[in-house]
């Protein structure tokens, strides 16, 4: 599956929705494949967490640039997950609560801030497996391999609520406003694989990426980063 985009480079892309298991899945598969896994989300959620603690106004383009510009934030793969940094500091833990969650999308929709983010992305070393909303299509559109994740609303609700403690009801309205915020960034690409993990388990979602990606995976050595 190459990209149309020029030469395909050794990149995994899972873009979806979310909840629709694209973290989940990339995990997995990296660790299958002996691969780093990157969380591109994690970097607009450092930026969301860190207007937060400011005081600064999420949409402030100019001031959320500012700060980023002030600070040095770095998005590092590790085995298993990824840590985020900022000022040396891990910051990772503070990042996946309600009131981020509620502020990600708009600073994820601020175009500057989203090129500020497609640079650090790109300054990564392949091949690894990266999931987000527009990794197949903004970032990296030449990937070799692109994947599309979706599942019904009620069910990536039911899976929501097992990370937070909020309520169903209150996770899946919450869930349609972040697709309704989200949805110019998780078009899929045009040459993506789509695949409902609704009825799948994460395992099952796992072989069938992986079934896709195992014919041609010798191509990556040659292929280098």
């Amino acid at each position: 599956m190459n990209g149309r985009n020029g030469p395909a480079v050794p990149v995994i892309t899972l873009d979806g929705p979310a909840a629709s298991g694209k973290s989940s899945v990339a995990k997995v598969l990296a660790q299958r494949l002996g691969i780093a896994y990157v969380s591109s989300g994690l970097l607009y959620r450092a930026a969301a967490l860190m207007a937060l603690e400011a005081g600064i106004d999420v949409t402030d383009e100019e001031a959320v640039l500012a700060l980023l510009a002030a600070r040095q934030v770095r998005l590092v793969p590790v085995p298993g997950g990824n840590r985020v940094e900022v000022d040396g500091t891990d910051v990772e833990s503070r990042l996946h609560t309600d009131d981020v969650d509620s502020h990600v999308s708009a600073v994820a929709r601020l175009p500057r801030v989203r090129a500020w983010v497609t640079d650090r992305l790109r300054e990564l070393e392949g091949p690894f497996v990266i999931d987000g909303r527009d990794m197949g299509t903004a970032v990296f559109p030449a990937a070799r391999w692109k994947f599309y994740l979706t599942a019904p609303s009620e069910i990536r609700a039911r899976r929501r609520v097992g990370e937070r403690s909020a309520e169903l009801a209150t996770v899946t309205e919450a869930l349609s406003r972040r697709d309704e915020r989200d949805a110019l960034q998780s078009v899929p690409a045009a040459d993506a694989v789509h695949i409902d993990t609704g009825p799948l388990s994460l395992s099952e979602v796992v072989d069938a990426v992986h079934s896709l990606i195992i014919p041609e995976w010798p191509l990556v050595g040659a292929t280098g980063a």
